[in-house]
Order: structure tokens, then sequence, then C-alpha cells
């Protein structure tokens, strides 16, 4: 298989920051398309995944890690991952405990088929077309994953959404501490902290958009969404600037 340049960004505090947004973008939008556009459930997975499998292959297309494309996958596979759980919820009537044990068990499959094959589930080695294929299927997992362990707990667990984002919150704490102090293994690390961050954005974005007779502050779907996406797109601007100029600076330096 042929190597390419990285295709993922480097795991700083920007990524945490645009990933948690994303997450909740992908619960608000969701949401919005879906319920308060009236587009229905079915109708909205089947644009918004028409649209994802559009911005995938661009994204393959490219021979190194973009800022735009990259979030843009994102974003999309934020929205469509809470689609296909939501799906699976209200229209074929699966369990939210079901569901998530479902989403948990395709995962580790994905996880233990991409190490198989290629020895590694780090993101720094994200460089062939082969495991990005890999890195795609398991982030679309998570998202979906993530909704329905968000909607468990808030909902069927009845924790509410404020309870909800403390504890998947503190659970990421807790992972941090693990691999900044106790040595924790740093791909394990990661990927728990990703999947984390999905239920930890679900119940953000519930808790921001719903009414407060269900326990939120209000603002409604379009007001979230529209908060969140301006933050990431004022990010995703800043790193592409930064990308620019990084590359730039070799060039700029022999003169």
């Amino acid at each position: 298989m042929k190597k390419m340049l990285n295709r993922v960004p480097e795991i700083t505090l920007v990524f945490w920051i645009i990933k948690v947004l994303a997450t909740t973008v992908g619960e608000t939008a969701a949401d919005y398309l879906s319920v308060t556009l009236n587009l229905g459930l079915s109708a909205t997975s089947y644009i918004m995944s028409g649209i994802l499998l559009i911005v995938l292959l661009n994204q393959f297309r490219l021979k190194r890690y973009i800022p735009l494309s990259y979030w843009i996958v994102v974003v999309l596979m934020s929205i469509t991952g809470t689609l296909i759980t939501d799906r699976l919820v209200d229209e074929l009537k699966v369990s939210l405990m079901t569901t998530t044990v479902i989403f948990s068990v395709s995962l580790l499959v994905v996880f233990a088929l991409w190490y198989s094959n290629e020895k590694t589930l780090a993101m720094h080695s994200i460089n062939t077309a082969k495991r990005e294929l890999f890195y795609w299927v398991a982030i679309l997992f998570t998202f979906a994953l993530g909704t329905a362990t968000g909607d468990l707990l808030a909902e069927a667990l009845k924790l509410g959404y404020t309870q909800s984002a403390l504890i998947f919150g503190a659970s990421i704490a807790v992972i941090t501490v693990s691999y900044y102090y106790f040595r924790m293994n740093a791909v394990l690390a990661f990927w728990l902290a990703y999947i984390l961050t999905r239920p930890l954005g679900a119940s953000i974005g519930d808790l921001l958009s719903q009414p407060a007779s269900n326990g939120g502050f209000g603002l409604g779907t379009v007001g979230t969404s529209m908060l969140f996406l301006s933050i990431i797109t004022s990010l995703v601007i800043y790193l592409s600037l930064k990308q620019k100029k990084s590359v730039s600076l070799p060039i700029n330096s022999q003169h």
C-alpha cells in the first residue's frame, strides 16, 4: 500500500475543543434537520449520508491533512452517527441499552480488524488509504455509540443532561490524569477520550438546546448549532493559516 503524508491532525488542545464542539453540533443539527425542519429521520439520514460520502471521497483524494476538509468530515460524521442511532431507537424501536451494546461490539470489531491488519491504532500512523478507511469507520461508530450512551444516561436512566455531562467530563478527566501521571497507553487513552467526548458533546448539546421544561437552557437547536459552528469555523481558519505559515517557512528561510 502506497504511503502518504499523515492525513489527520496532531492531538492538541485545539483538536479536543473542536471535537467536542463538532459532537455538540452533530446532536443539535440532526435534531434541527429531522424535527424542526420536519424532514424526518429517514430523509435526513439519506441526505446527510450522501453529503458525507461526497466529502469523504474528497478527503481520500487529498495527499495530506487539510484542516477544512478534515473537520467538515468530522462534523458530518457526527450528524450522521447521531441519525443512525436515532433511527434505530425512534423508528426501529431498539432500546438504548441494546443500541449501546451493538455499537460497542461493532467498534471493538473495527479496532480488532484494524489492528490485525496494520498492527497499530495510532493517530500518527494514518498514512495509507487503508488505515484512513479503518480510521473513519471507527470514527463513525464512536459517534453512533456516543449518541446512544449519552441518551441512555440522560433519558433512559433519567440522570438528566447536566449530570450526564458531568459524568462524561469526569471520566475524560480520569483518563487525562491516568495518561499524564500514571503512564496510561497513549493510543488507549486517545480512543477512550475520543469515544467519551461524543456523549459529552451530545449531553452539552441537549442541555443548551432543550427547553427549560426538559431540563435544558432553551437556546434551541438553531442557536446552539450556529454558535458552535461559528467557533469551529474560527478555529479551523486559525489552523489553516497556521499550517500555511508552517509550510511557507522553509521556502522563506532560503532567501
